[in-house]
């Protein structure tokens, strides 16, 4: 007999008072039921056959209710597997394809490793029901043995199959570990310095660093004494027709004495309608008594570097000390310049003052939440540690404030790279010019919102990196800086951070990975799988933690944008033609019209030089722009890099599945399913 135990509150209890129950069979509650208390006023719980009845009838619910669940269960697995052979029907009747695979040496490498797999997929499956599924060792023996007694061998296939597995194991096997092995230092130099990062941030945080005036607050209020330098505004666009009018609209409402600033509207779109547009708009501002001017290019050469080039030019220049540059989708708060001019007051060795992005349409899809996460951790970690430990980073091209004089002492604009922004810094820092990030001041942006947007747009930022390595060698080797550097710059900069990570990321992850499914000898260990990619993309996420929810798909969607990354450092390093690709990246303008009118009503008393536009005008043409946008033709295309890499590791899932390796079976199932739904373009915006 079980000894009792009190029971609070139950049925017959009315006030609360504890009850005494006596159990027979404390290990099977499910059998037993409350009888009437016996005299000393404890129940006794006994089996009886209401229970068995009760039961019973409770189990055919309960499998009625599971059945019930495992119906809508199915449903809804149908209706998503249907939904989704309706997308891809509607992709393949489209017929939009990525034209950059056409006649690519990159796709035809990747098609002949998949169509291998293929190959040796069915190999193994018939190799599996025949038998040979034993231990790498056993196997490796019992095959020598073959080998060496070739009447021992029962049929043509043994015989294949024992030829394919001496030749893996004696040739291809070493080579595969060996490049594995360099992959995985690569790996770990490169987490190493992702840590290191980490952990100046977090000294940043715990000590509360931050850039500090030299001279202490400047009192910008001050008529008489306040700080006031000449600054030049530059927003270089092209065929920017959803954004013009946020952007002009933002640069105008900058707080500046007008006598002491000037706004260009630089220009290069090469449609006459959005070109009469902006310009109506500019002439709108002038007419409010908005110092702001219209430039546009004749010979549109060099993209954005021969537009700023062109512009810095004019004969008025030379009359300005600061310039402010901002890519037509920013939108700066009114006191940005006040914000920022004031470090480079007495301080003659600051070149540049760059702002952080914060972005208006972070939560518009599931590749803007992953944009933001990455973008988060440049700004947050890298700009700010190398902003405050080396006074170097590589200028963002947008939303900074140049000293002229160190932008025309370092060389000016060039139009030899596709990197224009990073070009002009390393060569400040060649220079002695330092530079200052400001984490406290921000400036909205967009970012991407569709797939074939964003992937132009990392091409461009990883093949001209490369491009600038190669140009920049020589005058970093020849420079009068400090060999460390030097060094920062060559093997932290260049190497590490723009040539390393893209080889690493991609040729382990998403190639020697399957191939070493095919070839056991070997497989990677688990903790290189999956253990150091899930801390590395814990520590890439913590300063947005918000977006904690999506730390896997942050992690299999940044292996599927190596391809894409790997292929622009390729291309950017040979000189590749992509290479020297600039495509504009296509904006949304997602400023709503509440945006604009916040920039005008939130006008301070004090603020000098700008006067309010005609806001009834903004909004008409606000709804004429989406009016024509809406009829605008777009497309979702097909990705066949990234569908061939899909193919390629849902194989090497299958051939993991017959070897029963768990961390490698569910990483290789869940990868190809990201690269099949980035292939598809089912990340980012979809167009009915």
């Amino acid at each position: 007999m079980a000894p009792p135990f009190s029971w609070w509150g139950g049925k017959e209890t009315q006030r609360g008072t504890p009850v005494v129950v006596k159990m027979e069979n404390p290990n099977n509650w499910s059998m037993v039921e409350l009888e009437t208390p016996s005299e000393d006023g404890s129940f006794l719980l006994t089996k009886g056959e209401k229970v068995k009845n009760k039961n019973a009838k409770q189990l055919t619910w309960v499998l009625l209710l599971k059945a019930h669940k495992a119906a809508g269960c199915l449903t809804s697995i149908a209706s998503a597997l249907f939904s989704f052979g309706s997308v891809i029907r509607r992709r393949v009747a489209t017929g939009k394809t990525d034209s950059s695979t056409s006649n690519s040496w990159f796709y035809s490498c990747i098609k002949v490793i998949v169509w291998l797999s293929l190959i040796l997929l069915g190999f193994e499956i018939a190799a599996y029901y025949k038998g040979w599924h034993f231990s790498t060792y056993d196997l490796h023996i019992q095959h020598l043995y073959t080998m060496a007694n070739p009447l021992a061998v029962k049929g043509v296939f043994d015989l294949l199959y024992s030829i394919w597995v001496v030749v893996r194991v004696e040739y291809f096997a070493p080579i595969l570990r060996s490049l594995a092995n360099v992959c995985i230092v690569l790996f770990f130099i490169q987490s190493f310095d992702r840590l290191i990062l980490c952990l100046g941030c977090l000294w940043i945080r715990i000590w509360k660093i931050k850039p500090v005036l030299k001279d202490g607050p400047v009192d910008l209020e001050d008529g008489d004494g306040g700080y006031y330098p000449m600054v030049l505004v530059q927003i270089p666009m092209c065929n920017e027709k959803e954004v013009y009018q946020q952007a002009i609209a933002a640069m105008s409402s900058l707080e500046w004495p007008k006598s002491k600033l000037l706004i260009q509207i630089l220009d290069d779109s090469d449609d006459s309608t959005t070109q009469m547009l902006i310009k109506e708009e500019v002439h709108k501002w002038q007419k409010d008594g908005v110092n702001i001017v219209y430039r546009h290019r004749v010979i549109r050469e060099g993209y954005k570097a021969g537009n700023l080039k062109s512009a810095m030019n004019c004969s008025y220049v030379k009359d300005y000390e600061f310039v402010a540059i901002f890519d037509a989708d920013f939108q700066p708060s009114p006191d940005f310049l006040k914000r920022t001019v004031p470090y480079f007051k007495d301080n003659e060795d600051i070149g540049l003052v760059q702002a952080r992005w914060s972005f208006v349409n972070k939560e518009e899809n599931l590749l803007t939440r992953l944009q933001h996460i990455n973008l988060a951790f440049h700004f947050e970690v890298e700009q700010q540690v190398n902003g405050i430990f080396l006074n170097f980073f590589g200028f963002n091209g947008t939303a900074g404030v140049w000293r002229i004089k160190a932008l025309e002492g370092s060389g000016g604009w060039l139009e030899r790279t596709t990197v224009e922004d990073m070009d002009i810094a390393v060569r400040a820092h060649l220079h002695g010019w330092k530079f200052i990030f400001l984490n406290d001041v921000e400036c909205q942006c967009e970012v991407p919102e569709s797939y074939e947007a964003y992937r132009k747009q990392q091409h461009r930022w990883h093949s001209g990196p490369m491009q600038l390595f190669r140009l920049c060698f020589p005058a970093i080797l020849e420079s009068n800086i400090s060999i460390w550097k030097k060094g920062n710059l060559i093997f932290l900069f260049f190497l590490l951070r723009k040539l390393i990570l893209p080889f690493y990321s991609f040729t382990l992850f998403c190639i020697i990975l399957p191939i070493t499914m095919f070839v056991p000898e070997a497989t990677l260990p688990t903790w290189v799988v999956s253990y150091v990619p899930a801390t590395m993309s814990f520590l890439n996420i913590l300063p947005s933690p918000k977006s904690f929810p999506f730390i896997v798909p942050y992690l299999l969607f940044e292996n599927t944008m190596s391809v894409t990354k790997f292929n622009a450092m390729i291309s950017g390093l040979f000189q590749l033609g992509s290479s020297y690709e600039w495509i504009v990246t296509k904006k949304s303008g997602r400023s709503s019209e509440g945006d604009l009118s916040l920039l005008v009503d939130e006008k301070p008393k004090h603020q000098r030089g700008t006067s309010e536009p005609n806001l009834g005008d903004l909004k008409e043409e606000i709804k004429q722009k989406a009016r024509k946008s809406s009829r605008k033709k777009k497309h979702n295309r097909i990705y066949k890099k990234e569908l061939a890499l899909a193919f390629l590791l849902l194989t090497a899932a299958v051939r993991s599945l017959l070897s029963a390796q768990g961390i490698h079976f569910y990483f290789l199932l869940f990868q190809g399913i990201s690269f099949l739904l980035v292939g598809l373009d089912l990340i980012g915006e979809q167009v009915d």
